[in-house]
């Protein structure tokens, strides 16, 4: 009899249990577009900026001008100096002597010598009357002679008296008025030197005034290019943050991943199973 050996058998060999990863990611599609503006960012983020410079408006061609005339002192000066000049001449002309012999009467000397010639032509008279009366040189004739004399000079001395006091009058009328007018004209020419030079500090005020306005405009400009410079600048950032709000704003699915790792297998298990399997396929061979 031919005896079956008939044998099977497992090999028996160590496992290690399997391990699960399971990783959460958005979408493939938002995940890639993501991903594409960070690549993007971080491009544009190595590229410098040029930060324009700030810049000052200077001094406009009026406030030049305003400068300049501020530098010219002493505008109303010569005028000031002038009326200055006139009042102290003014003062010196009323403390000055007066000059009667201007104003006297050129004919004060005819006068004079016409009272004289009356009085000789009375005298005469007189000493005729007394020849005709055999009374020449007697004590009346020299009381007649003596009162003509005496009224002569009477005469004289009352019409030089007169001419003179005219004189005086009209010397000291025209003192006075050459006073006034010193005085006058000194001061309206120290007036006017003082006007011109309010006048010219105006004109300085109202150039820096103007010239301040356009200063100012000026500076706006220059400001206002430098902040579109900067916006310029700064606009591919800007698109960049559009896009990045646009992405945070979209809803979002997630996807799952898992890894699954299998148990292991001991090789010499496997080998010795493998044998005995070939080893009872070869008798069931035989038997048939």
């Amino acid at each position: 009899m031919g005896s079956i050996f008939g044998g099977g058998g497992g090999g028996g060999g160590g496992s290690s249990s399997g391990t699960q990863v399971q990783i959460s990611r958005e979408a493939p599609e938002v995940e890639s577009r993501k991903l594409a503006l960070y690549d993007q960012a971080a491009e544009l983020a190595k590229q410098p900026i040029s930060v324009p410079a700030y810049q000052t408006a200077g001094p406009t061609q009026l406030e030049q001008t305003g400068f300049q005339q501020a530098a010219t002192t002493g505008v109303g000066a010569p005028q000031v100096t002038a009326g200055i000049a006139g009042i102290q001449g003014a003062q010196q002309a009323a403390a000055a002597p007066l000059d009667i012999g201007q104003f006297m009467n050129p004919y004060q000397q005819f006068v004079t010598d016409e009272i004289s010639r009356q009085a000789q032509i009375a005298q005469n008279r007189v000493a005729g009357q007394a020849v005709q009366a055999g009374a020449f040189g007697g004590g009346r004739e020299a009381v007649l002679q003596g009162e003509i004399e005496r009224a002569r000079q009477q005469n004289v001395g009352q019409a030089l008296a007169s001419g003179f006091g005219q004189a005086l009058g009209a010397a000291e009328r025209q003192r006075a008025l050459q006073t006034q007018t010193g005085l006058q004209a000194g001061q309206q020419l120290a007036a006017t030197g003082a006007t011109q030079q309010a006048m010219a500090q105006a004109d300085i005020q109202s150039l820096l005034q103007a010239g301040g306005v356009q200063r100012a405009l000026g500076q706006q400009a220059l400001e206002a290019d430098r902040a579109t410079q900067l916006q310029r600048a700064y606009e591919p950032y800007q698109r960049v943050e559009f896009l990045k709000n646009i992405m945070t704003n979209l809803p979002t699915s997630q996807s799952a991943v898992t890894a699954t790792t299998a148990p292991g297998t001991n090789p010499l298990a496997q080998a010795a199973g493998a044998g005995i399997g070939a080893y009872a396929a070869y008798n069931l061979a035989n038997r048939k």
